[in-house]
């Protein structure tokens, strides 16, 4: 809302989120700010049909919680305390501004309910926030901060980029909104397949950027990539009977089940090959295979269901010399049919490689030098090839691109390793 004083602090001091190393009382806050935030929003938008408003209000309800639930405890029921402390903010901000008399009395004639909001008003939400009129930029940014409560800080902080470019990207897109009069609703069935793509790659970007972060600071951001499980686990409890959605929950659950394997103690990169089986959490591979099978069972395949039974046929493998890649290299050629693009064909010659050999998998990815010259992983997969073909000249310079255009800590290490080795 024009004029109104942007809300990001307390007192001068930040909202910030609170991490796993605090007090248990400050990580149950935490818990209970992550599982709120959006039904909150949603709430409040439904009631305002104003979504700056209620984006807004949500904030401060969240900061006078960080306040004062450290040292008086938990509410009870802490949904209930944090809608009455958001409907009275509400209630104050629009009573100062007198353009906004009329949301006033629908606000203090209207029942917020304190118990959880109906599922669809945060299905509604997400929707909103993942519209296409929006950059996908902007759907990120808005979905982590309306639906998993995250602060401007810590978007920009996830992301690696200037906080002033997150806050610009999330006025923006509420701007967007408002202009093009992007309803709040749940996208009728002539729409779901396009709009629910848009929400799906949203969750499958911020998990990717968690599970292997793109910037300089940190190898794997653990965190991102729990809440990008999280939000798809909403969506999927929200749409059950939506097989790409499950599919994408099997993808992420399946990945993270490996990650105790990926770095050792000083944080290097540890390949599949090498990784240390016995580390992985063999319930929680169990976990996302049954998600598999429960997606397989409504007979609709999708690229992330193909590519959440590639990662189950890596996490069942005994060991490396027992991975089927036979039929792994089958369901690369499915997933090429149904979402073709430099990146899965790349995935598919590496596949190739361990099927039938250097040779013909390089020949491949020679094909994809023009197009993904600027991604680092064309580069060290190009290296590999050429190391096992007997070509080590060739294979640095490949490696020494590669480095050039990895920011990753962990893959930084590991190419410099290769090419000292």
């Amino acid at each position: 809302m024009a004029g109104r004083r942007r809300r990001g602090a307390a007192n001068g001091r930040p909202l910030e989120r609170l991490t796993t190393t605090q007090t248990a009382t400050d990580a149950a806050v935490s818990a209970v700010f992550r599982e709120e935030a959006g039904r909150l929003t949603a709430a409040l938008v439904r009631a305002l049909g104003d979504f700056d408003l209620a984006e807004e209000v949500v904030q401060d309800s969240l900061v006078a919680a960080l306040e004062k639930w450290p040292k008086q405890g938990i509410p009870e029921k802490p949904g209930a305390w944090l809608m009455t402390t958001a409907r009275r903010r509400a209630i104050d901000i629009l009573r100062r501004d007198k353009r906004y008399q009329e949301k006033l009395v629908i606000l203090e004639l209207s029942h917020l309910s304190p118990e959880p909001v109906e599922a669809d008003d945060r299905l509604r939400l997400i929707f909103m926030c993942c519209h296409p009129a929006l950059s996908q930029e902007a759907q990120v940014a808005l979905t982590l901060r309306a639906v998993a409560g995250f602060t401007t800080a810590e978007i920009a902080s996830a992301f690696l980029v200037a906080e002033a470019t997150v806050a610009q990207r999330i006025v923006r897109a509420k701007r967007k909104i408002v202009d093009a009069h992007i309803p709040y609703r749940v996208p009728e069935a002539r729409e779901m397949g396009e709009r629910l793509d848009g929400v799906l790659s949203v969750l499958y970007l911020m998990f990717n950027e968690g599970y292997l972060s793109r910037g300089a600071q940190v190898a794997m951001r653990r965190d991102i990539a729990d809440d990008a499980i999280w939000l798809a686990g909403l969506v999927a409890k929200l749409m059950p009977d939506q097989p790409e959605v499950l599919g994408l929950l099997a993808l992420m659950k399946l990945n993270v089940a490996r990650s105790a394997a990926r770095f050792d103690g000083a944080g290097e990169m540890v390949l599949l090959p090498e990784q240390d089986r016995r580390l992985w959490d063999r319930p929680a591979i169990a976990e996302g295979i049954d998600i598999l099978d429960r997606a397989g069972a409504m007979r609709a395949t999708g690229p992330y269901q193909i590519q959440a039974a590639i990662a189950a046929l890596h996490s069942e493998a005994a060991s490396w010399d027992e991975t089927d890649w036979h039929q792994i290299m089958l369901l690369y050629d499915a997933l090429l049919q149904m979402a073709d693009s430099p990146v899965v064909r790349l995935n598919r010659a590496i596949a190739l490689s361990h099927f039938a050999g250097p040779e013909p998998a390089l020949g491949e990815v020679n094909d994809l030098a023009i197009t993904l010259d600027g991604y680092h992983l064309f580069h060290s997969a190009r290296a590999e090839l050429l190391v096992q073909l007997g070509e080590p000249v060739l294979a640095r310079e490949a490696r020494m691109r590669a480095l050039e255009l990895c920011q990753n800590p962990a893959e930084r290490s590991l190419l410099l390793r290769k090419l000292h080795g």
